[in-house]
């Protein structure tokens, strides 16, 4: 059997499971803890199968990574975890534990960087892996051994849906995210320049760098031009915040996250 990584971002898939139980009429907060437990059991049990994964871990996320120290803001209006959520977490590890599944809450780290991190040395060895996330910060990831699953839809996202969505390419999103802002996670972008600047800007030059070395600009983006020349640093704050990690040092190798054979019987 080929080598296959099954990277799940945990959290992403228990708070929305919990939230489906915990709003059920008459569930009580213990129930909803139990019932979220069997349904994320479940879930791993159906992502394993399909993916017929030989590796597989569940990366929770650490205390405040440096993403909170260096910009402030970052993730400031996001509601905080449930507090019968928070309390059962360490109850809910044994959803994948329970099946072989490797769990893993870093010190700091948040789990994408960690995730992002696992996902680019497969692919730098030619081994496929799939994340298991809504998250939107894996789809520049997205290449011929990298996949992305949302659970709740029964999808993989492709590059195609990437353009649909987005109107660019997988590879322009950070640069996208960088010079618009990422709303969910309250990342603010290039003052004046918008959705339809960066698209404008990235539609024309690919990404910024090109942009940047262009002496001479399009009268039709003039103005995107000099709201990013005047706020460089914005610009750069931006994109350091939205851009995932990819050198996170785990201390582990792809051999302890090796899957016993009964995942699939």
């Amino acid at each position: 059997m080929a080598t296959h990584l099954l990277l799940i971002d945990a959290l992403n898939l228990i708070r929305r499971i919990y939230a489906v139980d915990s709003q059920q009429s008459g569930n009580s907060p213990e129930l909803a803890i139990k019932n979220t437990f069997f349904r994320v059991q479940n879930a791993t049990r159906k992502l394993l199968k399909q993916s017929q994964a030989t590796h597989a871990i569940a990366v929770f996320d650490g205390e405040e990574s440096w993403r909170y120290h260096y910009y402030s803001g970052y993730k400031q209006s996001r509601k905080p975890m449930p507090s019968e959520l928070a309390k059962a977490l360490p109850e809910i590890y044994k959803a994948f534990s329970d099946l072989g599944i490797t769990v893993y809450v870093p010190e700091h780290d948040e789990a994408d960087d960690v995730i992002a991190t696992l996902a680019s040395k497969a692919s730098e060895n030619n081994i496929q892996s799939t994340i298991v996330s809504t998250d939107k910060g894996f789809l520049p990831f997205l290449n011929e051994h990298i996949f992305v699953y949302d659970y709740f839809k029964s999808v993989f996202i492709t590059p195609s849906d990437v353009v649909t969505k987005f109107s660019m390419t997988h590879h322009q999103l950070v640069d996208f995210w960088a010079l618009n802002g990422d709303k969910t996670n309250d990342i603010p972008g290039v003052p004046g320049i918008g959705k339809q600047g960066a698209i404008n800007l990235l539609t024309t030059f690919q990404n910024v760098q090109n942009a940047l070395d262009c002496e001479t600009p399009p009268d039709e983006l003039k103005r995107v031009f000099n709201k990013l020349n005047g706020n460089h640093e914005d610009y750069i704050r931006a994109k350091l915040l939205v851009s995932l990690r990819q050198d996170i040092h785990l201390g582990f190798s792809l051999k302890a996250l090796r899957l016993p054979s009964f995942q699939y019987e």
